[in-house]
């Protein structure tokens, strides 16, 4: 052989060989599943693969992420999960409680079944999810706000500067158990103080839109928007509704008075979804969700938007400024 064909020849396979190696090492990357009701936000995936990282696990370097969203639709759910489970997936990490009912239905149709991991608000002992959130049993464990506990206490802030024959509404997506879990308690919370409440719904932007525009001619004065993680990935448009409309809205997420909304009362998305993203890890490296106790946030921050409140003429209370983790001025 001429020595330059026997340079081209080996210069051909060292080239050739790293590409080889990096296709070996890819395949063998474990690989997770993201299953969210909403859109892709920062919310989301920024903290899930925060909380990966935390573990160990970078995308693309020790792990591959295969991402289903919803985008609102949560009827695509199921299928959505299906495809994460026919692709065998290492893992699940869902975001909501329609996310995790659709997860854990799929993730039993094969043997073994995949865990799950989720986010939600919903108390997954009570969604028939795990066994107790000591010790969740089967195959699905992770973090939980059990958010509908929250509705009374975001009444009674509404109630700190609304007259006492003010209209409240609260606004829930029917494709979301949590919704129905802050309706009732929210109802129990305005009976006991004889304030009426109306029931608005809205499953997608559109109806978002729609709900609000019914607010003047109901003569609603405050909203109380629920958990729902479709909500979560419109805060801006529900701030902005909010304002357009000149009513005050309390939320769950601290994102909704940032972006001008007036006040919210709840734990951080952001970081529960960081945990949900370290229990994967720890599910990567062999321990069995069943083992893994579901966590329950513990901190919850009120968050007032002072510029919003002067906007409208509201004037709130010192007790109330007082109770606020933060004040946006």
């Amino acid at each position: 052989m001429r020595r330059r064909e026997l340079i081209t020849l080996l210069g051909g396979a060292a080239a050739a060989w790293p590409l080889a190696a990096r296709g070996q090492q890819t395949a063998k990357l474990p690989v997770v599943g993201l299953l969210g009701g909403a859109s892709p936000s920062p919310f989301f995936e920024t903290a899930f693969l925060q909380g990966l990282r935390e573990a160990g696990y970078v995308e693309r370097q020790h792990v591959l992420i295969e991402y289903r969203w919803a985008r609102g639709a949560y009827q695509r759910l199921p299928d959505l999960a299906a495809e994460l489970v026919t692709l065998r997936v290492d893992v699940i990490g869902t975001f909501g409680t329609p996310a995790t009912h659709a997860a854990r239905t799929a993730s039993l149709t094969v043997s073994p079944p995949i865990p799950v991991v989720f986010a939600m608000g919903s108390d997954p002992e009570a969604e028939g999810l795990v066994a107790s959130l000591s010790r969740p049993g089967g195959n699905i464990t992770g973090v939980t706000t059990i958010t509908g506990a929250l509705a009374s206490k975001r009444v009674e802030l509404m109630r700190e500067f609304l007259r006492d024959d003010a209209a409240l509404a609260i606004l829930i997506n029917p494709g979301n158990p949590i919704g129905e879990a802050e309706r009732r308690d929210a109802e129990a919370a305005c009976r006991a103080i004889g304030q009426g409440l109306e029931i608005l719904t809205a499953r997608n932007a559109g109806e978002i839109d729609a709900a609000f525009a019914t607010l003047r001619e109901r003569r609603i004065a405050a909203i109380i928007i629920t958990s729902d993680t479709l909500y979560f990935s419109q805060m801006q448009r529900l701030a902005a509704l909010a304002a357009q409309f000149r009513v005050p809205a309390i939320a769950s997420l601290r994102e909704f008075a940032a972006e001008g909304g007036l006040l919210t009362y709840g734990a951080s998305v952001f970081d529960n979804n960081r945990l949900v993203g370290i229990l994967a890890g720890k599910v990567l490296k062999g321990a069995r969700p069943a083992d893994l106790p579901v966590q329950q946030a513990t901190k919850f921050e009120l968050v007032v938007n002072l510029r919003t409140a002067k906007m409208f003429g509201i004037e709130l209370s010192p007790k109330l400024l007082a109770l606020a983790d933060e004040v946006i001025e």
